[in-house]
Parts: C-alpha cells; sequence; structure tokens
C-alpha cells in the first residue's frame, strides 16, 4: 500500500516537472498566436530556439508583425540577426515603416545598419519625416573686420544608402559651420550680408557639403544673424599700442646708448685734465734741470717770472672790469 502511493507521488512530481519542462519549451500561447496570425512556426523550432539561448517571442512576436504587413522574412533570418546582437524589432519595425514609405530597404541593409550601432527604424522615420537640426552660434569676420554671428537651421533626411560607414551629424553641423564662415569672409563689408542673408544659404548648398555623411541636405535657413565687435579696429589698436611699445623700447635703447657715450666723454676729459696737472707738474723741474745745465740763464728765467706776473696782473684787472661792468648793468 505505502509503495502504491510512493509511486504514485513520484508520477505526479514527474508529470507536473514534465508538464512545465514542456511548456518551457513549448511557448504554446506563441505557437497558437503565430498559427493563427498566418506565421506558423514550427513546434521544433520553438524548441531549438530554447536550446539555443533565443527567447521565442523575441523572434515569433517580429515575425507576426512583418507577415501581417506583407514582407516575407524567415525565422532563421530574425534569429540569426538576434544571435549577432542585434535589435531584432527595430529592424522589422523600420521595414515595415520603409515598405509603406516606398523606401527600397531589404533585410539584409536594414540588419547591417542595426549592426553597425544606428538606429534603423529612428533613420527610417527621419527619412519620410526630414529632420530639422540648428546650428550652434558661428561667428565670422567680414572684409571691414566687422563680426557677425549667425545661427542657421539645416533640413537632413536619412541617406539610407550611406547610413553604413557614412559621418554623422557632427560632420555636418561643422561643415555648415565652415561654409558660413568663408562665405562671410568673402564678402566685401558686414552690411552686405545683412541685407542678403540669403546668400549664404545659396553658397553654402552649392559646395555640397552632404558627400560622403549619412545625410541629405534638404535646405539650410538662416535664423539669426547678430552684430558683434569690430574686430578690424581692435586688431589695428592692438598692432599701433604694440608698434608704440616698439617704438619705446627702441627710444630708451638710444638714450641709454646716448648716456654711456656722454659718461664715456666723461671720464676722457677727467682723463685729459689728468694728463695736463700731470704736465703741468713736470715744467718746475723742466726749468731746474734746464738752469743746472746752463740751458736756461738766470736773466732768462727772471724775464720769465716777470712775463707771468704781467700776465696774471692782467688777468686780474680783467677780472675786476668784467665784475664791475656786470654790477653796473645789473643797477641799471
Amino acid at each position: 500500500m505505502i509503495g502504491a502511493e510512493f509511486t504514485a507521488l513520484v508520477a505526479g512530481v514527474v508529470a507536473v516537472v514534465g508538464t512545465a519542462l514542456f511548456f518551457y519549451f513549448v511557448p504554446v500561447a506563441l505557437w497558437i498566436a503565430a498559427w493563427s496570425s498566418g506565421a506558423p512556426v514550427g513546434i521544433l523550432t520553438l524548441i531549438a530556439m530554447r536550446l539555443r539561448r533565443v527567447v521565442p517571442s523575441a523572434i515569433v512576436n517580429p515575425r507576426i508583425s512583418a507577415v501581417k504587413a506583407g514582407l516575407k522574412v524567415t525565422t532563421d533570418q530574425l534569429e540569426s540577426h538576434y544571435l549577432a546582437g542585434g535589435n531584432v524589432a527595430a529592424v522589422v519595425n523600420a521595414l515595415i515603416s520603409a515598405n509603406k514609405a516606398n523606401i527600397n530597404l531589404d533585410f539584409n541593409k536594414a540588419s547591417a545598419i542595426d549592426l553597425a550601432g544606428r538606429n534603423v527604424f529612428e533613420a527610417v522615420q527621419m527619412s519620410v519625416n526630414p529632420r530639422v537640426i540648428t546650428t550652434p552660434r558661428v561667428a565670422a569676420v567680414a572684409r571691414d573686420g566687422i563680426q557677425l554671428i549667425v545661427v542657421s537651421r539645416v533640413t537632413v533626411r536619412t541617406n539610407i544608402d550611406k547610413l553604413v560607414g557614412g559621418a554623422g551629424e557632427e560632420t555636418i553641423l561643422a561643415r555648415v559651420g565652415e561654409g558660413i564662415v568663408t562665405t562671410i569672409g568673402s564678402a566685401q563689408d558686414h552690411k552686405h550680408v545683412l541685407e542678403n542673408p540669403d546668400q549664404i544659404s545659396r553658397t553654402v548648398l552649392q559646395k555640397g557639403l552632404d558627400v560622403g555623411t549619412a545625410y541629405e541636405i534638404l535646405s539650410i535657413d538662416i535664423a539669426d544673424v547678430d552684430v558683434g565687435a569690430n574686430i578690424g579696429a581692435k586688431l589695428q589698436t592692438e598692432q599701433a599700442e604694440a608698434d608704440k611699445q616698439i617704438a619705446q623700447a627702441r627710444a630708451e635703447s638710444r638714450r641709454a646708448m646716448a648716456v654711456a657715450v656722454e659718461q664715456e666723454m666723461r671720464a676722457k676729459v677727467q682723463e685729459m685734465r689728468a694728463r695736463v696737472i700731470e704736465a703741468e707738474a713736470q715744467i718746475p723741474m723742466a726749468m731746474s734741470d734746464a738752469l743746472r745745465k746752463g740751458n736756461l740763464g738766470v736773466m732768462d728765467y727772471y724775464q720769465l717770472r716777470n712775463i707771468e706776473a704781467d700776465t696774471s696782473m692782467r688777468r686780474t684787472i680783467g677780472g675786476s672790469s668784467d665784475s664791475g661792468k656786470s654790477g653796473t648793468e645789473d643797477q641799471g
């Protein structure tokens, strides 16, 4: 009796576990939904998905959507893309949107775009509904030196064929900014740009800025143009200040050289005076030597002294006369 009860219990446990495993490996509800939607998936296929660690709902539900939209997509294609790390639902939604919009997009291209890291569904939507990108404030200087600050809006749509390997929005913004700077820089004056802002759009569009990018530029519209600083005048002022400082430095250098020359001349004057004093100090010695050798007589010596005394007296008299005249003129 006990053995029969134990056997029944074991059989019940085995039945419960078996049923749980069956419903785990065979999602009956999903199989019924696929069959009733016209996108049947075999039970063995569902079991194989479980064994390959593929979530059946991630494959079956997108396939149901694709079949309902009239697309021919196999479970093998979806499962391969899933195992490659792709977003199956996004790819199928992109294919459905492209089919409704008459855009040429097949599964291989859509899966390649998705595996490249781009949002393929958003790309298709952007191809149908173009996107407007607002550029940052771009500052440029016209030939007259006036700075202009421009804000533009670029309308782009996705180029499906160049999504893989094509440049992104950053490249578009950089090229548009470069075109704006070039156009303003080639203008004769800023007034011409303010009067014809559409000239910037036409010139930039003619450059083919969308080459090599994943987008196609539809239009470039100038949203705002502001007048900035007078860069030309500022540069001229800075240049004049620099020239003034250079001239001052050169003048200071010349002044220092003149001071050095003056000091050198003063030193030479002092040197000459020292030589004169030295020569005058040697006169008495020379006269003494001349008297000793008989080259100068005593009478000659006294005559020389008389001449010196007479010269000194004349200098004294002349100095007194000059002083008297100066005093008379001061009183007058």
